[in-house]
C-alpha cells in the first residue's frame, strides 16, 4: 500500500491543495477534470506509487484549492500546475490529464516544452469557440449550466446521493460528484465553486493551435462512441499531434481512467515504456 500525504501550497495568486506519494523515481502530474477532486487518481496512484513519484492536484475552484472570483482560463490552471512543479523542485515530468486536466495538461506541455516527456490527454476534444468572451467578472453566472438546476443545498447525504443516482448515467459518474460532497449549516453542498466552473467553461476557446505546439510523445485515449471526443475530433487531434499513441476503451464512459482499470493500465504501461525508451 502507498502511502499518499496530503499538502496545501501557496502559489501566487492561490493556495492549492495536493496529494503527493513521495515516493522514489520519474515524476507524474495527474490532473483531474471539470468538477473533479485530486482523489480520483488514488487508485492511479497505488499502481504506480511503487515506480513513479505521483503528484495530484486540485485546480483552483475546486476541492480544498482557493476559489477566488476570476475568469478559470485554462492558461492560468496550466500556470498554477507549472508553479507547483517549481515550488517543488520539480524539473521534468510525464503530464497525465483526464478531460479538462487533459486541456490543461496540453498548455503546460505547449508552454514548458523543456519541463514535459511526455502527455497523455483522456477523453477530450480540442474544439471550441473561435473567440473566448470577455465579461466583467461582476457579471460572471453564479452557476455552471450543468449544475444551475440542481437543488441545492441538498437536506442531507443521502438525498444528494438519491439525486446523483437519478441524474448521472453511471456510477462512476455518480461517485465522481459524490467525492466532492460537503457538509454546511445550510446544507450539504459541493467543493467545487459553481461560479468557477461557470467562468471556466465561458473562457474556453477552440485549442488546435496548442496541439500544433505539442513536439513530446502524446497518448490520447477516448471512451468508446465517445461523445466528449467524436469520430472527427478524434482524427483531427490525431493528425495534429506529431508523435500520438491513439488508444479507445471498450466502454462509454468519460471517466476512461477509472472505468476499465486493467485496460488503461495496460495503456499506460506502453506509454511509459515508449516516453523512457523515445
Amino acid at each position: 500500500m502507498i502511502n499518499i500525504h496530503r499538502h496545501t501550497i501557496q502559489l501566487r495568486e492561490v493556495k492549492l491543495f495536493y496529494l503527493d506519494t513521495h515516493t522514489e523515481g520519474p515524476v507524474i502530474l495527474c490532473l483531474h477534470g471539470r468538477y473533479g477532486r485530486a482523489e480520483t487518481w488514488y487508485d492511479f496512484m497505488q499502481q504506480y506509487g511503487g515506480q513513479y513519484r505521483i503528484i495530484a492536484p486540485e485546480h483552483r475552484g475546486h476541492g480544498l484549492s482557493d476559489k477566488p472570483l476570476g475568469r478559470y482560463t485554462v492558461e492560468e490552471l496550466a500556470d498554477d500546475a507549472c508553479q507547483l512543479l517549481d515550488a517543488l523542485g520539480v524539473e521534468h515530468v510525464i503530464v497525465i490529464g483526464h478531460s479538462l486536466g487533459g486541456q490543461v495538461g496540453a498548455y503546460l506541455t505547449a508552454a514548458h516544452p523543456d519541463k514535459v516527456i511526455s502527455l497523455a490527454i483522456l477523453d477530450k476534444a480540442a474544439f471550441g469557440p473561435e473567440e473566448r468572451v470577455s465579461i466583467p467578472l461582476e457579471q460572471l453566472p453564479e452557476a455552471d449550466p450543468v449544475t444551475a438546476d440542481w437543488p441545492l443545498p441538498f437536506i442531507s447525504r443521502t438525498a444528494a446521493e438519491q439525486y446523483l443516482r437519478a441524474t448521472q448515467d453511471t456510477e462512476i459518474s455518480c461517485q465522481y460528484f459524490m467525492k466532492s460532497l460537503v457538509e454546511t449549516e445550510e446544507g450539504v453542498t459541493f467543493l467545487f465553486s459553481r461560479q468557477a466552473m461557470a467562468a471556466n467553461i465561458l473562457h474556453n476557446v477552440s485549442w488546435y493551435h496548442i496541439l500544433e505546439q505539442i513536439n513530446c510523445l502524446t497518448l490520447v485515449v477516448r471512451a468508446h462512441n465517445s461523445e466528449s471526443l467524436p469520430d472527427d475530433e478524434w482524427k483531427k487531434m490525431k493528425s495534429l499531434l506529431s508523435c500520438v499513441m491513439p488508444y479507445e476503451m471498450t466502454t462509454e464512459d468519460h471517466n476512461v481512467h477509472l472505468s476499465e482499470p486493467e485496460l488503461f493500465y495496460r495503456y499506460v504501461d506502453n506509454f511509459l515504456k515508449v516516453s523512457f525508451n523515445a
